[in-house]
C-alpha cells in the first residue's frame, strides 16, 4: 500500500498552522507524520503541535527549500518509509507542510524522479492556501504567491471576513484566470472538512478534468460560445485563442462583468501565472501530438506548473488521459467514451508566461 502524502503551501499568516492543526484533531483513527519545512519564528509552532498530538513532526532545519528540497525531503521521506517498514514509526499518511516562500514544484516532482519514494508514496495532492487580506498584494509583489496558486490542486481561502464581498469576488476571479482546475473554498478559522483535504487525487490520471464551469463561460461569450472547433478550416479559432489575455482584460465592460472592479481585480490580466483551456471535436494524431508535447515540455517545461488533457486520438475508443509537473509528463488510457458521448479534447494549461499562440499552433497541427 502507497502512503498517500499531501503538499500544503501558502503564504506565512495564510493559516497553514491553525489548518494543519484543525486536521490533526479532526482526524481520528488516522496517524499522520507531518515533515515542516518552516524556518524563522514560525518554528514555535512544533511546540504546539507536537504537544497537542500523538504526531510525528521531522523538522527539517535547513531553512529554505527552494534549491535543496529534494535531497533533504528524499532522506527524509525514506527515513519514514523505512521506519514505517520495519515497525518502528506508525503512521497512515504524510503532510508536507512548506516554508511561505517555497515553490512546490521540486517538492511534487522528489515523488516521480526517485524511484525509491515512488515505490513507497503517493502523492496525493497540493493545497495553497491564500489568506484574502493580503493576497491581491501578495499576488502583485511576488511571484511565488503566483506559482503556489497555479500549482494548486485545491484553494482554500482564509480571513474572507477581513475583506468586502466585492475584494473577496474579485480575489476570487483572478485566482481562477490563474487556476481554473483548483476549486476554491472559503475557509474560517482553519475549519475544513478532511474530505476537503485528503484523498483529492488531484494527481492521479483520472479521466476527469475540472475546469472551473464559470471560467468556460467566461471565455464563451468572448469565444462564439466555445463552437469555434467545429470551423471547417479552423482558422479563426486562433485569433480569438490568441487575444484570450484581452478578452479578459477588456471584459470589465460588460455588464455581467461590472462587480469586477474590485481592489486589486484590474492587475489580474498582468499577472504572469496564466492558464488557458484548449477544446477541439477532430481526433488528435498520437505520434504527432507526442512530437509536439515532447518539444514544448523541453523547452518550456520549467514555466509549466500543472497541465492536463482528456483527449480524443485517433487509433483507439477509449479517452487518452495526460498530465504533467514542469518537465514530467505522464498519458494513459481511460475509460471508453460513453455511448452518444460527445468526443471533444480539452486540455489546460497553467504556467508562467507561456507562448500560447505557439501552443495553439502546435496542438492545431497536431489534430488528425
Amino acid at each position: 500500500m502507497l502512503i498517500p502524502a499531501t503538499i500544503l503551501t501558502g503564504f506565512l499568516g495564510s493559516g497553514k498552522t491553525t489548518l494543519l492543526k484543525r486536521v490533526l484533531t479532526e482526524a481520528h483513527g488516522q496517524k499522520i507524520a507531518i515533515i515542516e519545512n518552516e524556518f524563522g519564528e514560525e518554528n514555535i509552532d512544533n511546540e504546539i503541535l507536537v504537544s497537542d498530538t500523538n504526531e510525528q513532526i521531522i523538522q527539517m532545519n535547513n531553512g529554505c527549500v527552494c534549491c535543496s528540497i529534494r535531497e533533504d525531503l528524499r532522506t527524509t521521506l525514506q527515513l519514514l518509509a523505512a521506519k514505517k517498514r520495519k515497525g518502528l514509526l506508525d503512521f497512515d499518511r504524510v503532510v508536507i507542510e512548506t516554508t511561505g516562500l517555497a515553490d512546490p514544484g521540486p517538492v511534487a516532482q522528489t515523488f516521480f524522479m526517485d524511484d525509491e519514494i515512488a515505490e513507497s508514496f503517493l502523492l496525493d495532492s497540493i493545497l495553497t492556501l491564500v489568506d484574502a487580506k493580503h493576497a491581491a498584494q501578495q499576488l502583485n509583489d511576488r511571484q511565488e504567491a503566483r506559482r503556489q496558486v497555479g500549482f494548486a490542486d485545491q484553494i482554500f481561502i482564509s480571513k474572507a471576513d477581513l475583506v468586502t464581498p466585492a475584494e473577496l469576488d474579485a480575489l476570487q476571479h483572478r485566482l481562477k484566470h490563474m487556476n481554473p482546475r483548483a476549486p476554491q473554498k472559503v475557509v474560517h478559522f482553519g475549519e475544513v472538512s478532511l474530505t476537503e483535504v485528503f484523498d483529492l487525487r488531484g494527481f492521479n490520471l483520472n479521466a476527469k478534468l475540472d475546469i472551473d464551469p464559470d471560467f468556460l463561460v467566461d471565455d464563451d461569450h468572448h469565444h462564439h460560445d466555445g463552437e469555434h472547433c467545429d470551423h471547417p478550416s479552423h482558422k479563426h479559432g486562433h485569433a480569438h485563442h490568441a487575444h484570450h489575455d484581452h478578452a479578459h482584460g477588456e471584459h470589465c465592460d460588460h455588464p455581467s462583468h461590472a462587480h469586477d472592479h474590485g481592489p486589486g481585480h484590474h492587475h489580474h490580466h498582468d499577472d504572469d501565472v496564466k492558464s488557458f483551456v484548449y477544446k477541439s471535436k477532430r481526433q488528435f494524431d498520437p505520434a504527432k501530438l507526442e512530437d509536439f508535447l515532447g518539444a514544448i515540455v523541453n523547452i518550456y517545461g520549467p514555466k509549466m506548473l500543472r497541465y492536463k488533457g482528456v483527449l480524443n486520438m485517433k487509433g483507439t475508443e477509449k479517452k487518452v488521459i495526460f498530465q504533467g509537473v514542469h518537465q514530467l509528463m505522464g498519458s494513459d488510457l481511460g475509460p471508453d467514451w460513453a455511448e452518444g458521448e460527445e468526443r471533444i479534447s480539452k486540455m489546460v494549461f497553467i504556467g508562467i508566461d507561456l507562448p500560447k499562440d505557439i501552443l495553439i499552433q502546435g496542438l492545431d497541427q497536431s489534430l488528425v
